[in-house]
């Protein structure tokens, strides 16, 4: 069995470093606009074998209180977001 609840940044850490990755940090944006809203349900939804996987290790890093994650987000497009 997996870890479901505060999954830690493991995940995002391994993702970051494969040869594959594509910053998709954006999405964190997005996010932050939608919390606190009543739009704050939101489905993530991408075609089998397109990084849904990756986009919730990604923001379970972000979002996670159980670890800092800001070295990982270093140098990633979110860094450069003013609303962050």
């Amino acid at each position: 069995m997996g870890i479901y609840l505060n999954p830690g940044n493991r995940g995002f850490w391994e993702s970051i470093r494969s040869e594959i990755y594509v910053d998709k940090t954006g999405l964190i944006a997005c996010t932050n606009k939608l919390l606190n809203t009543e739009e704050k349900f939101a489905c993530v939804s991408r075609p089998r074998r397109f990084g849904k996987s990756m986009a919730l290790k990604m923001l379970a890093a972000y979002y996670g209180r159980g670890c800092d994650s800001r070295e990982l987000f270093a140098g990633l497009k979110i860094e450069k977001d003013a609303c962050v």
